[in-house]
């Protein structure tokens, strides 16, 4: 039964595998008119251009199919077109194996990443792939720029970044020989309620203190330089200002960094931003409460370095300060108070290639925290690309250090990279479709912080090669009104058919369309046929007995139900896929009989009265009964004592029934057993048992089982020894009977001595307790009273 099941389960996942791989079809479910519309349907398609390959009623598109298919339905290889995308490298500079104390070289020498520049041909559906090689150079230049807050709360703090540039410097020489430094400095948007603007406030924002001067947006104040006292000098020069309110203007102050490369002095090497703070940041609409509503532009507003156009644009957004400092290859630690730590990690999650540092109160461990910052980032690889064209996918894999691979949107990064450590990515691009008609586009791949990067033209596969042989107005194309290219023709405008045959003035192509949709639907002649001039032409099969019919193809005579891997169960006719049965049969395989004969019991009822004929077989309602016609009922009560005396007789000899034995009880197989484990147990056995116990005359049991097998034979399983009761042991039983009085009694002696024991201990506790309380004289005997009596008199005074 479960074997019968199991081939069926297999044989429809067969079928219906089948069935869903024709659906997938992509290069025939596309409908394709000419090759190129083919070979965009996906990477598995072909087009066959050989002129004789169609058979008589077969569309154009039957030209478009996988490549075994059409092989298989004849087309010769070398008629199959095919194309197929490539790459080409142009520039694959190797990368830099420098060592630190070598000959110094300038950044634009130095290279970290492989290859520079190359070119994919891309064909639908197909991935071109290419492994981008990237190695941390060592002794590689880096710029950093110390923008710093000066509010008034940051005031010990600008004392620490006086001697900055000396100390950064020495330790900096550490990890490069060409390093440079520089630093600018932010207060906030110099109008209300930002800063007051009374003009005292003006000239002096902090109250009581004559080193404050004048609140400012932003100051460019040192450009990038490689000399550290320089920094020491002009660093000392500055001054704390002052502003109302808590948050600072700090995104103003990093949008004008990212910006104004040349009055910075960005060079294309390694660019650090430390921006240092005790407070939070305004962003994109706080503008608002002093009255500024025009959005931040993103240019350098600097003149004289200082940020004058504060007063007039907004707050940078976050998403453009982070595409601002992605497109300037800046990486940006945040060396901010505990108090704004939380504040800044957040920030940190939304910026690419960004660190958040612990500042002390008086900003004494700054070099140390833009150094583990510093290593922090370099240590780390992350590969974004520029904007894809519509259609373009790309694919990352890494196989970072110690061999680790990581694959999908992880798949752009490798971490815990030391410097001269070399790390491999594959990138896999795939296109869908033919994106602008087939120009070609360009993309860049580079890693986050980094200048170099790949850039990659790409091509567009839209045409086939036999494109390039048509003939333009072909009079193979109804009288040269199209063009004969790939073995199909492809009409001129205002010519629809399929050999160009009919006029679009008579009939728009949609109204030829639509009459060859049925129900307004999507599809065109079911996707089983073409339409020629507003009629639906079927496709052929090749099994000629197979056909599509119908006024939109909708009917075929093949894919109907089948029952024994037979069409309609051999029983019928496929009518528009719907099985039309033969006479007394019926199903939608035609698989039910709808003959009695085989449903009448000896009594000449259907089912014996206790069930339905279902297709030529008795459903017995009463789920106790069964056998073909329902006629047994194995475990109904009652079984066990009918069939007692029969199986005494025929088991052990004894019973009722012993002389009529042979006569009367030869209705069933008997097998005897050793015990009653080897009695066949319902679990076992494949149809019902009943385990039936009973006694003889003399007082014995015995043990068997009833039971009608598949073959609607009976079967008796019984014990082949009775189970008596032996008679009682008098000597025990006296014997037991003597000792439990004997127990009693001592038991009983035992209780009434403890009981006395422990009154008598009461009572002598009750006694000694009376003697402790007694008040009297012992000398004396309680119980005397004396013969004389004292009266006093109350009036007397004693003269």
């Amino acid at each position: 039964m479960d074997l019968k099941l199991l081939l069926v389960s297999t044989l429809l996942g067969v079928f219906c595998c089948s069935n869903a791989q024709k659906e997938g079809n992509e290069c025939i479910n596309t409908n394709a008119k000419y090759c190129g519309e083919c070979i965009q349907a996906g990477a598995k398609c072909g087009w066959c251009k050989d002129p004789s390959f169609l058979k008589q009623g077969e569309t154009v598109s039957t030209r478009c199919d996988e490549l075994q298919s059409l092989i298989k339905r004849g087309c010769d290889v070398a008629m199959i077109e095919n194309p197929r995308g490539d790459q080409t490298t142009f520039k694959n500079k190797t990368v830099t194996n420098r060592r630190k104390g070598a000959e110094k070289l300038k950044p634009e020498d130095i290279t970290q990443i492989q290859p520079q520049k190359l070119s994919l041909t891309l064909r639908s559906g197909e991935p071109q792939s290419f492994d981008l090689k990237f190695k941390r150079a060592e002794d590689y230049p880096i710029d950093l720029y110390y923008l710093m807050d000066l509010s008034y709360s940051m005031k010990d703090d600008l004392e620490n970044v006086k001697n900055l540039g000396t100390s950064l410097m020495l330790e900096m020489s550490k990890i490069t020989s060409d390093f440079r430094i520089g630093f600018g400095s932010f207060v906030e948007k110099t109008v209300m309620p930002y800063i007051s603007t009374t003009p005292a406030k003006l000239l002096n924002p902090c109250t009581g203190d004559q080193n404050c001067t004048s609140p400012f947006s932003y100051k460019n104040v040192l450009k990038l330089t490689s000399d550290g006292k320089k920094f020491n000098t002009l660093v000392g020069k500055q001054h704390i200002s002052g502003n109302l309110d808590s948050p600072e203007g700090g995104f103003d102050a990093i949008m004008q960094v990212a910006v104004c490369g040349d009055h910075i002095g960005w060079r294309n090497v390694t660019r650090l931003l430390v921006f240092s703070t005790d407070a939070g940041f305004h962003f994109a609409g706080d503008g608002k409460l002093g009255g500024i509503v025009l959005p931040n532009d993103g240019r350098c507003h600097l003149e004289n370095n200082v940020y004058t156009m504060s007063h007039y644009y907004d707050y940078p957004s976050i998403a453009h300060l982070v595409q601002k400092l992605s497109d300037n290859n800046i990486q940006t630690i945040f060396a901010v108070t505990e108090e704004f730590q939380p504040v800044y990690q957040e920030l940190k999650n939304l910026i690419p290639k960004s660190a958040v540092g612990t500042l002390s109160a008086n900003s004494s461990n700054v070099i140390n925290l833009i150094i583990d910052a510093y290593n922090s980032l370099s240590s780390e690889v992350i590969l974004e690309n520029s904007k894809l064209p519509e259609g373009v996918t790309i694919a990352y894999t890494s196989l970072c250090k110690n061999g680790v691979v990581s694959e999908g949107e992880s798949g752009r990064k490798c971490s815990n990279i030391s410097i001269g450590d070399q790390v491999m990515f594959s990138i896999s691009v795939t296109s869908k479709g033919c994106p602008k008609q087939g120009k070609p586009e360009t993309i860049k791949i580079k890693p986050l912080g980094f200048t170099e990067e790949v850039e990659i033209t790409l091509n567009f596969i839209c045409e086939c090669e036999c494109n390039k042989d048509g003939i333009k107005n072909s009079q193979l194309c109804h009288f040269g009104n199209g063009t004969y290219e790939c073995g199909a023709c492809k009409c001129n405008e205002g010519r629809v058919g399929r050999q160009c045959e009919c006029s679009s003035n008579d009939v728009a192509t949609e109204d030829m369309d639509r009459t060859c949709r049925k129900d307004n639907g999507t599809d065109i002649c079911s996707n089983n046929g073409e339409c020629v001039c507003g009629t639906c032409e079927c496709k052929k099969r090749d099994n000629p007995e197979e056909r599509y019919s119908g006024q939109y193809c909708e009917c075929d005579n093949f894919n109907c139900d089948r029952s024994g891997n037979k069409l309609c169960g051999g029983h019928g006719g496929c009518d528009c896929r719907v099985c039309v049965c033969d006479p007394m049969w019926t199903g939608s395989a035609c698989d039910c009989s709808l003959d009695n004969s085989t449903c009448m019991a000896a009594n000449k009822q259907l089912c014996n009265g206790r069930g339905m004929c279902e297709c030529g077989t008795c459903k017995c309602t009463d789920p106790k009964f069964q056998g073909p016609t329902c006629e047994t009922c194995p475990t109904c009560p009652g079984v066990c004592t009918e069939h007692k005396e029969c199986i005494q007789c025929r088991a052990f000899g004894t019973g009722e029934k012993k002389e009529t034995c042979e006569r009367d009880c030869s209705y069933f197989n008997l097998i005897k057993v050793k015990e009653r484990d080897k009695l066949p147990q319902p679990n076992d056995a494949t149809y019902p048992v009943m385990h039936c116990k009973e006694r003889d005359a003399n007082d014995c049991w015995f043990y068997y089982t009833y039971a009608v097998n598949n073959n609607t034979q009976k079967e008796v399983h019984v014990v082949d020894s009775l189970d008596c009761p032996a008679g009682p042991d008098i000597i025990p039983i006296v014997a037991g009977v003597v000792a439990g009085i004997v127990l009693i009694g001592l038991a009983l002696l035992l209780i009434w001595k403890l009981l006395m024991i422990i009154h008598d201990r009461r009572e002598f506790a009750k006694f000694e307790k009376e003697k402790m309380n007694a008040k009297w004289d012992t000398g004396e005997n309680p119980i005397y009273k004396s013969a004389v009596t004292t009266v006093v008199n109350p009036k007397f005074e004693g003269k």
